[in-house]
């Protein structure tokens, strides 16, 4: 399953992207699932539950792969 996540603000810790993505349905099983090495940033095996994700990153497992994009910026009003 291929997906993008908007990122609003700077970054997202991967435990919380697992669980809004709907990969996990808790942060609990999102950071297992980190802690055994199912993750991967960037193609890298990342153990670092709050791992701070930016723009531009992918993030994958097994049967999914994220792409976070910047949220669009608002249109400026007149």
């Amino acid at each position: 399953m291929q997906q993008t996540f908007e990122l609003d603000g700077e970054y997202i810790t991967l435990c919380n992207l697992l669980k809004v993505c709907g990969i996990t349905d808790t942060g609990g099983i999102a950071k297992l699932m980190i802690a055994d090495g199912w993750i991967k940033v960037d193609g890298q095996v990342e153990l670092r539950k709050a791992c701070k994700i930016r723009a531009g990153q992918i993030i994958s497992g097994d049967d999914f792969a994220i792409a976070v994009i910047s949220s669009p910026l608002p249109a400026p009003q007149s």
